[in-house]
């Protein structure tokens, strides 16, 4: 038989979170956060200036870095880009052409809209073209709707000294 101890058994320390290497399976139990990686490059931050579009990374001409835009030179910006939903690449263009010598923020956010608004002409003609297998109208309201979200997107950007980059744009004019 065994005698019976005097001293009672020593409490068994509660696990380190921390240091746990398995997760606890019990509810509530927190995870602890994966390891970082020390050569991991942080992300870049969009500018006050400047607006950069996500996970574009050195892709596209840089954000607009110049001097603030005055109200003027913002509005005019805005209706670049907002004219593009009315009048296609005119609007664009004649704002573009009038301003471009006169504020780099207009000549930046104007050559951005125009080349967006050929960008989709070359849509509009492929869904022309795509009349012919009866897909042509479906794109073209597509396009539509991508025009008119991204203009409008654009244009408050612009309002607010922003620099916009479309996220699909084929740059005719740099």
């Amino acid at each position: 038989m065994t005698e019976p101890n005097d001293t009672p058994p020593a409490p068994t320390p509660a696990p380190d979170p921390e240091s746990s290497a398995a997760p606890s399976s019990a509810p509530g139990a927190s995870i602890p956060p994966p390891p970082t990686d020390p050569q991991a490059a942080p992300a870049a931050a969009p500018t006050s200036l400047g607006y950069q579009t996500p996970g574009a990374t050195g892709s596209g001409p840089p954000a607009y870095a110049g001097p603030a835009p005055t109200p003027d030179d913002r509005m005019m910006a805005t209706l670049a880009h907002v004219l593009g939903i009315f009048t296609s690449f005119v609007g664009p263009l004649i704002i573009w052409m009038i301003k471009k010598e006169q504020s780099p923020f207009v000549d930046d956010q104007g050559k951005e809209a125009l080349n967006f608004q050929l960008t989709l002409l070359i849509g509009y003609v492929i869904s022309g073209i795509a009349t012919v297998i009866c897909i042509g109208p479906i794109i073209a309201m597509g396009i539509s709707v991508v025009a008119i979200i991204f203009g409008i997107m654009a244009g408050v950007a612009a309002n607010k000294g922003e620099a916009y980059r479309y996220p699909v744009n084929i740059r005719f004019i740099k």
